[in-house]
């Protein structure tokens, strides 16, 4: 595994704020020799950690891993995670409250909530700074795939994890790994798709033989963060052997080309009443799918919320469209900025992924407060999307009659939200 991290590719921005793919092996003898004997290196490093070391070996001062912040904005944050439990949280206020320092923070607070702290007899700096460690291995650059995502991800899961179906049977050991996996569930995600790593022959794609390329990388980044943090050093092998391959199997669990497998699967179960959440293998699968969930829980949260995360996963896709059209390579599906609106793409994610998903999710929880009003929001915002794709398809033809789009055609394309 950490073979793997050296030869991972630099995401760097050109361009203005999009990101370039340099393909090139990093792997100057040099420098690598000189990591070798200044920093005893557990894993090899990735996107980001790379160019972190290489400042520190050249005498660079990196930017202090502690985030200041006023009293004022501390005790707003504070207020905040009073309500961590609820559907409406905001994480992108609570981001800004924290300086940009949300994922750190939420999980040393669910940390502590849940009594894991305690259990597993963790200590609080080597916590700390395994919790800097995934956040940083996160990309700001991406609009989506950031240390923001995985926070909203893991205020997601934390709020599922106490639906008293599920609730009731859980362990302390379930419960950490519902949370270590929703935080790093995309680590060191490079801000392209799998297709994109495959025909542009990345070595990750080669490495996994094309298969959750970029969730295996998840996973094993995050191992390798674990073991270079040493933060389980202190339990049994086998016990830390085992976190390691339930935290694999449930990130392997949000690669979305598998999502067949497992709605058929639960819908079994759902449909034979057969799930035993005292046997570990149910309670492991339904935190499967409760992570399944919280990866793509954006178009069940408040329109506010859900509108802001739609656009970011497009302008991510318009930019990977971009690089493709720039190295004349086949403008992936949803990439292509002309053609594929950010309506149209929500209403058909919303349709064949989300809803068959919260629908058997709510089926499971006996239709709780919170899967209700997940559910309704998912309408609820599926209904705007429809009615501002209408209302693009109106000026678009309007537009194609006269030949120019009228006064009031652009203030309704410039509208933000729906009435």
């Amino acid at each position: 595994d950490a073979r793997v991290r050296g030869q991972t590719g630099v995401v760097s921005e050109r361009r203005g704020s999009y990101p370039f793919i340099d393909f090139r092996l990093l792997n100057d003898t040099t420098l690598s020799g000189e990591i070798g004997t200044k920093k005893k290196v557990k894993r090899l490093l990735s996107f980001q950690r790379y160019f972190h070391a290489s400042r520190l070996l050249r005498g660079i001062v990196p930017q202090a891993s502690l985030y200041l912040l006023d009293e004022d904005y501390l005790g707003q944050a504070r207020h905040m995670l009073s309500k961590v439990g609820m559907w409406d949280f905001d994480i992108f206020l609570f981001d800004r409250l924290t300086n940009g320092n949300s994922l750190v923070t939420l999980l040393c607070h669910l940390f502590n909530v849940h009594g894991l702290i305690h259990h597993f007899q963790l200590d609080m700096v080597t916590l700390h700074r395994f919790f800097v460690m995934v956040q940083e291995d996160y990309h700001s650059q991406n609009p989506y795939h950031n240390a923001v995502h995985a926070a909203d991800v893991t205020q997601a899961m934390h709020c599922y994890l106490r639906e008293p179906k599920l609730a009731n049977f859980l362990t302390p050991s379930d419960i950490m790994l519902g949370l270590l996996a929703a935080a790093a569930h995309d680590v060191d995600h490079p801000g392209v798709n799998q297709p994109f790593l495959i025909k542009t022959k990345h070595h990750l794609a080669s490495l996994y033989q094309n298969v959750s390329v970029l969730e295996n990388h998840h996973w094993r980044s995050t191992i390798g963060m674990l073991r270079e943090s040493r933060l389980l050093a202190h339990l049994p092998k086998e016990v830390t052997q085992d976190i390691e391959q339930q935290l694999g199997s449930l990130i392997l669990a949000t690669d979305i080309n598998r999502q067949n497998e497992f709605l058929i699967r639960l819908k079994s179960h759902l449909d034979n009443q057969d799930l035993r959440l005292e046997d570990a293998q149910d309670r492991h699968f339904m935190l499967q799918i409760a992570l399944k969930c919280a990866d793509i829980c954006n178009p069940c949260r408040v329109w506010d919320l859900s509108k802001q995360w739609s656009e970011r996963v497009c302008e991510e896709f318009y930019r990977q469209g971009d690089l493709e059209q720039k190295f004349e390579l086949e403008i992936s599906p949803l990439c292509n900025q002309q053609k594929d609106t950010v309506p149209s793409i929500q209403i058909g994610f919303m349709t064949y992924i989300v809803e068959p998903l919260f629908e058997r999710w709510a089926q499971f929880t006996g239709n709780t407060p919170l899967s209700e009003n997940m559910l309704n929001h998912l309408r609820r915002n599926k209904a705007k999307w429809r009615s501002l794709l209408h209302k693009q398809h109106s000026s678009s033809r309007s537009n194609d009659h006269s030949g120019q789009v009228t006064g009031s055609q652009e203030q309704t394309l410039n509208e933000e939200e729906t009435p």
